[in-house]
């Protein structure tokens, strides 16, 4: 009897420490399990933030790439539209400032004056330093309020223009061009009257007329010149005169 209830005593306790060791190991299983699972749902929950993180900041760089590529894009266009305007005025103004001073200046270098008229111009006569006087110099005038061209030499009468006899110009003194005449600036003319001969034809005059030159041979109307003092022994025999020119030169105007 004792050796049974010793039996079953061990029995009821092997059964009740299997018991306990399974309760623990199906405890320890559960623990496992749920701790898997909690680190399962939590490398998910990471992996899903990490996921949403990496989405968000995917979006965001995309965004500020876009971004960034609208605003480059922005610039460059604005950049090429600032270059575009500023090329077009930078033209526009060369074109307009060239156009403007280049047809300004160059149609008054280009443009010839006409031809000066009788009324655009002054002449006056002076005696030349020498005695008996053989020489005079005329000098012409730009009066009027533009340039004009001084065309050939002086038409000369010492007389009545209908009778007087034509005065011959010296070939050597033409210059190169006709000389253009500012307002208010002169031209010359040396004239020869007389050989200075006691012996020589003469006759005295207190003024004559000098007629201008237009384009196509001698100008209508007369300037009427005052002698210098004491008027002029003229022969006219010997009279000839030069070429306008600006100034006189030595040789050219020398006869």
């Amino acid at each position: 009897m004792r050796t049974h209830h010793k039996s079953t005593v061990l029995a009821a306790a092997a059964i009740a420490a299997l018991s306990l060791g399974l309760t623990a190991c199906g405890g320890g299983t559960d623990a496992g399990a749920k701790d898997a699972g909690a680190a399962s749902s939590s490398q998910g929950a990471e992996g899903a933030t990490d996921k949403g993180t990496g989405a968000a900041a995917g979006t965001a760089d995309q965004t500020a790439a876009k971004s960034g590529s609208g605003s480059a894009g922005g610039s460059a266009t604005g950049g090429s539209t600032a270059g575009g305007g500023s090329g077009t005025k930078g033209s526009t103004a060369g074109s307009s400032t060239g156009s403007s001073t280049g047809s300004s200046t160059g149609g008054k270098t280009a443009a010839k004056a006409p031809a000066c008229a009788y009324g655009d111009i002054k002449v006056t006569a002076a005696k030349a330093d020498e005695v008996p006087t053989e020489h005079i110099v005329l000098t012409a005038t730009n009066t009027s309020g533009s340039a004009c061209t001084l065309l050939e030499y002086p038409l000369i009468a010492f007389g009545p223009i209908q009778t007087a006899k034509d005065v011959p110009a010296v070939a050597k003194s033409k210059p190169a061009a006709p000389v253009v005449l500012r307002p208010g600036a002169p031209a010359y003319a040396n004239v020869r009257v007389a050989l200075g001969g006691v012996d020589e034809d003469t006759k005295v005059v207190n003024s004559f007329n000098v007629n201008l030159f237009a384009a196509g041979g001698p100008a209508e109307g007369s300037i009427v010149v005052k002698a210098p003092a004491g008027g002029l022994a003229v022969g006219e025999a010997a009279a000839k005169t030069g070429y306008w020119t600006e100034e006189l030169r030595n040789g050219a105007d020398e006869f």
